[in-house]
């Protein structure tokens, strides 16, 4: 073999045996780079913190404190090494610590005078934060601390927390400081989580003001001083920062205004007092008759003295058999389907903003996509709803025009109460009581009129509350700023009184009741069987056929598929509107809080 062959050769051998040392080693190679990689990852702050952790992470570990009882120690070391101040060691803040293990004898100072500890406080984040101390030092909370000597007063640990300090720019902080902020003004952190800001705080959101976006943070100062950012004639400026057309008259609302402090917003108590006795009354006296008209009609089916119907065989004419009177045309089925909608969806969006603080409106919320986008949706079907309303409001002022020498404002085809409608309540109380027969009506019963008429004057005010509360500048243009606080009560407790009223009185008196209980469809096939008319409106019924015009109202049964649909449409309502009931209740009663 020549030279240049044997070089040749051994080339190629080398290069064979270099492969085979790489493929060889290449799963250690990469063993040692996994293992590494899982290390740095497992690796939490400051290694040099493990020292002290060996005692303060154990979950058990406390010391006598100042008053003799134990502290806990506990340092939970992921949540510190995660913190912004995770990469420090500890003792660049527990200053007083010199040895590691501490020498017999010694303890923190905090044991042994926490009070003088605490003062320090400010001093030692300060050594690092210089902007933020000079701040401090100049608010209400510095002036207590480093000057008073107050132990009491709010240091920095407070309000950022100890050892799970995170970047206040962040969601978390924001709202874990604005919590915090409530350890010492509880009374004022409640006020504020019964305002929107502090409702869309508590659904875990950050963006609507908190307590440092109005009163200041490290430079925070009483309300009474000239220069704080809430002293009257500054208060414009700062509604500015996020209202930017606010005015005058807007900055006179009141944010932390609660109904329960008379003295102080007294405008304020007396419009929920009013607004409470509405409704108390007003629930209580369907609540009861309810009650008793289930326990009459009960008792005389179990008795078996009330026939759901008349027999067909009872009807004046036999050509009358298997017919339906038609009571409601398709246009007033159509606004009634739209108005059901549109309010349980506003129910939906609205009482998850109400009562932010249960547990299913934060998964409602999420899954709407955040109170930005709930917004959207409550407002737009609000448009829907008012829309359908002012348009049904145009129809009936127009038809009494048209016919404003022929319709009797009193007569038995109108909505507007008479007196015969106070009469028959009395005769259906003594009905309930057993104390005479039950009554015949005629097109309108006074409980259908009721079912109109409260929604109506209800819903009109919650109308034009939620229109002044969607344009507050617009409104404070005109307007002093407690009529924010007075709105906010009447739209929501108006609509919770809606609610109320619709998903218990109006769904007993039309389908839970027994003559009609599981479901009454009516509504949705505009169509009744005339034996049901008959039982239910005789006095129409009579007077119709006296005057010959029955036949007129009469048509055939609903086909198959409007019965089945109008069926599923009905049940599907009811148990969307019974789930809505069952979120507002356990919203007032604090269920899932």
């Amino acid at each position: 073999m020549t030279g240049r062959s044997k070089v040749a050769a051994w080339l190629v051998v080398g290069s064979i045996s270099a492969a085979a040392s790489i493929v060889g080693w290449a799963p250690v190679l990469a063993a040692d780079s996994t293992a590494g990689a899982i290390a740095a990852a497992q690796q939490v702050g400051n290694p040099a913190n493990d020292t002290c952790l060996t005692c303060h992470g154990n979950p058990s570990f406390a010391a006598p404190g100042a008053d003799g009882k134990l502290s806990a120690l506990y340092v939970i070391k992921d949540k510190f090494g995660n913190s912004v101040h995770g990469k420090l060691l500890c003792t660049q803040c527990h200053i007083d610590i010199t040895d590691v293990p501490q020498k017999a004898g010694e303890k923190h100072q905090g044991a042994m005078a926490r009070a003088a500890w605490r003062l320090d406080i400010p001093n030692i984040c300060g050594a690092c934060h210089t902007a933020e101390r000079a701040q401090y030092a100049t608010s209400v909370h510095g002036t207590a601390v480093l000057n008073n000597k107050n132990p009491a007063a709010a240091v920095c640990s407070d309000c950022h927390t100890t050892h799970a300090i995170a970047n206040p720019t962040t969601d978390a902080a924001k709202l874990s400081i604005t919590q915090n902020c409530g350890t010492c003004h509880a009374e004022n952190l409640k006020t504020y989580t019964d305002t929107y800001h502090g409702k869309v705080n508590t659904l875990g959101y950050a963006y609507t003001a908190k307590c440092y976006d109005c009163h200041g943070n490290h430079n925070i100062l009483k309300v009474n001083d000239p220069h704080s950012t809430t002293y009257p004639a500054n208060r414009v400026k700062t509604c500015q920062k996020c209202h930017v057309n606010a005015t005058a008259g807007f900055a006179t609302f009141e944010p932390h205004g609660t109904p329960h402090d008379f003295a102080r917003y007294p405008i304020i108590w007396l419009a929920s007092k009013c607004l409470l006795l509405m409704v108390s009354a007003m629930l209580a006296f369907f609540w009861t008759h309810a009650a008793l008209w289930f326990y009459r009609e009960f008792k005389e089916h179990a008795q078996r003295k009330l026939q759901t119907y008349i027999k067909a065989a009872e009807l004046s004419d036999a050509k009358f058999k298997g017919k339906y009177y038609e009571r409601f045309p398709l246009v007033w089925r159509a606004a009634h389907l739209i108005f059901a909608v549109s309010l349980m969806v506003m129910v939906l969006t609205g009482m998850s903003v109400l009562y932010a603080e249960t547990s299913w409106a934060s998964a409602v919320m999420h899954w709407l996509g955040g109170p930005k986008v709930e917004a959207v949706i409550h407002r737009t079907f609000a448009v829907v709803f008012v829309t359908v309303f002012v348009i049904q409001l145009a129809y009936f002022v127009g038809y009494l025009i048209r016919n404003r020498g022929t319709f009797e404002w009193f007569g038995p085809n109108s909505l507007f109460p008479r007196a015969q409608d106070v009469g028959d309540m009395l005769a259906m109380f003594r009905w309930f009581f057993g104390m005479g027969p039950r009554p015949v009506f005629d097109r309108w019963t006074y409980w259908q009129k009721f079912d109109f008429w409260a929604p109506f004057s209800v819903v009109i005010i919650v109308i034009i509350c939620g229109v002044m509360l969607w344009s507050p500048t617009v409104t404070a243009a005109f307007l002093p700023g407690w009529v924010f606080n007075v709105a906010t009560i009447f739209h929501g407790e108006g609509a919770l009184l809606a609610v109320l009223f619709l998903f218990t009185v109006h769904f007993f008196n039309n389908h839970f009741r027994p003559d009609k209980f599981p479901l009454e469809v009516v509504m949705f096939t505009g169509a009744m069987p005339l034996e049901q008319f008959k039982q239910e409106h005789r006095v129409e019924y009579n007077r119709l056929l006296a005057a010959g015009e029955l036949e007129k109202y009469l048509v055939d049964a609903p086909s198959r598929p409007m019965s089945v649909g109008a069926t599923i449409l009905g049940f599907t309502l009811l148990g969307i509107g019974l789930l809505l009931l069952a979120f507002v209740l356990s919203g007032m009663f604090g269920i899932g809080s």
